[in-house]
């Protein structure tokens, strides 16, 4: 909610400005407004910008403590700013009782993990132009968050890589909204780890997933409007109880999404 109360103010801005929105910390998602027709850069890496001036920016789990951004107006003025981006502190999570599949998988597995895997960064790599997550973002579900973003997960004994969303604990068929508005990316039934699975693209990179569902009410290519109803909470994938993964990607950069939301209402 402080992103969309932040991006009221993001269009009555004078001819040469540059506004800048978020969480200005390792797995923060950033939301800028220039001009019509400027381009920027994140550490000399292009940055999507949308047909009113409005982009997104991200920093992943272990980023540097400083990023330069760097927006060059169609005009000639160039503005460019060193950001300081704040160091989070990441918990260990160890979680016993998994089947050893889940864990250490098969070899008649890892051909449909990578299959997996393919699609989801297929979507990551396909940027649609429209700023939808200017809607801003909201919890798709409330309840007890059961893991972290960042934490290092240990599971039956053995370090994973770090968890890159935030788990909610929730009912079998608990209902699952549209935080923001987008377009469904992705819709797979039976995903190795994840389970019933939904993408959605909300522009410009920046895409969410949802893990774990118990059954998906969403196809392909449907646009969404924050709040609509897109599945329900299951416990399908590699899963210890019923609950969701939502995760948050903006291009190959995981975040936070806590951060964009703020915490769980109560």
């Amino acid at each position: 909610m402080r992103i969309l109360i932040a991006l009221m103010t993001l269009f009555a801005l004078p001819a040469h400005a540059l506004e800048l929105n978020g969480a200005f910390k390792q797995g923060g998602l950033v939301i800028g407004q220039t001009v019509h027709g400027a381009r920027v850069t994140l550490d000399d890496e292009a940055v999507d910008v949308a047909a009113n001036g409005a982009f997104v920016i991200g920093f992943g789990r272990d980023a540097k403590a400083q990023a330069v951004l760097k927006v060059m107006e169609p005009g000639g003025k160039v503005d460019e700013r060193t950001l300081t981006i704040a160091k989070q502190t990441y918990k260990i999570q160890r979680i016993d009782g998994l089947p050893a599949r889940k864990v250490a998988p098969k070899p008649e597995d890892v051909a449909r993990i990578k299959a997996d895997n393919s699609k989801i960064w297929g979507v990551r790599g396909s940027l649609s132009t429209d700023a939808r997550f200017l809607s801003g973002f909201q919890w798709p579900v409330t309840g007890p968050i059961s893991g972290v973003f960042g934490s290092q997960r240990i599971l039956n004994g053995k370090p994973k890589s770090p968890h890159n969303g935030v788990d909610v604990a929730a009912p079998t068929g608990s209902i699952i909204a549209a935080p923001a508005d987008g377009v469904v990316a992705l819709v797979a039934s039976d995903m190795f780890y994840t389970g019933k699975t939904v993408m959605i693209d909300h522009g410009l990179g920046l895409t969410t997933v949802y893990a774990h569902m118990d059954s998906i009410a969403v196809v392909e290519g449907q646009v969404l409007a924050q709040g609509d109803a897109i599945g329900t909470v299951g416990k399908t994938g590699r899963v210890t109880g019923p609950h969701l993964h939502w995760g948050m990607t903006w291009k190959s950069v995981h975040l936070d999404p806590m951060l964009a939301t703020g915490a769980m209402p109560k």
